[in-house]
């Protein structure tokens, strides 16, 4: 009996209670309140002179044969810019200014739409940056759409200038009057493509947000708190036992 009375003072010896807890704190808790007020500092004076960022968009609607019908898909466009134009601009850029672009692209095509929506993130010192990047990026993309539009229109007027002089030939032959028929009506098929012909239209161009991007200046001094809160009370609990430990060495 007296074995485990004893067993039973040395657990509850070891043990340590909230009031154990409580008297630890506040006996390190200036340790506590430098590491939280440091941390809040540092978020708040982070917060203020962390610099403004908007987005930058630019829309282009792309050349259309007819409404939904694009004479290039947009998928492809977007795996041009991302894989041919930027690469090639980020070069370009590297060559002359001896950095790299300070800044993100990013393309997007909306759904079940002929749009192509460029943007970009940055502060508003680099929004003329900005504007350069997508007006070279639209220039590319208008070169390319004007090309594909020119070879589309001289091929529709070729198949036309065939089907005018198939329908000439049809004309002095007897009993032609289905086929004439039906090579009229592909005919104006054609002609009704080539004048539905619609070219890329550059919507808006590095167009900025009214709201500003980024975290938010009140949820960095949250966080901040939050951090120097839970690091306060870790380095309070850390120097006590550290002490203890000190003075042990020191007593051995």
């Amino acid at each position: 009996m007296e074995e485990r009375r004893r067993q039973a003072q040395a657990q509850y010896d070891d043990e340590i209670s909230l009031v154990d807890l409580a008297s630890t704190f506040l006996k390190r808790r200036r340790v506590f309140y430098v590491v939280f007020f440091v941390a809040l500092l540092a978020g708040i004076i982070y917060a203020l002179f962390m610099p403004e960022k908007y987005e930058y968009s630019s829309l282009v609607r792309l050349a259309e044969k007819e409404p939904g019908s694009y004479i290039e898909q947009p998928a492809a466009i977007i795996a041009t810019f991302e894989n041919r134009w930027l690469p090639e601009y980020q070069a370009t850029f590297q060559a002359e200014h001896e950095s790299s672009l300070p800044f993100e692209v990013r393309f997007a095509n909306p759904e079940s739409t002929a749009l192509i929506q460029i943007t970009s993130e940055a502060s508003p010192p680099e929004s003329e940056t900005v504007e350069q990047a997508h007006a070279w990026l639209i220039e590319k993309l208008s070169q390319a759409q004007s090309a594909a539009v020119s070879n589309l229109k001289a091929s529709l007027q070729a198949q036309i200038e065939s089907l005018s002089s198939t329908i000439k030939m049809l004309e002095g032959s007897t009993d032609a009057g289905a086929a004439i028929a039906a090579t009229v009506e592909k005919r104006l098929s054609l002609e009704a493509t080539l004048n539905a012909i619609q070219p890329m239209e550059v919507l808006a161009k590095s167009r900025q947000s009214t709201d500003r991007k980024g975290t938010s200046r009140i949820l960095i001094v949250v966080l901040a708190g939050l951090l120097g809160l839970m690091g306060g009370v870790f380095l309070a609990f850390f120097a006590e036992f550290a002490s203890q430990v000190k003075a042990q060495m020191s007593g051995s």
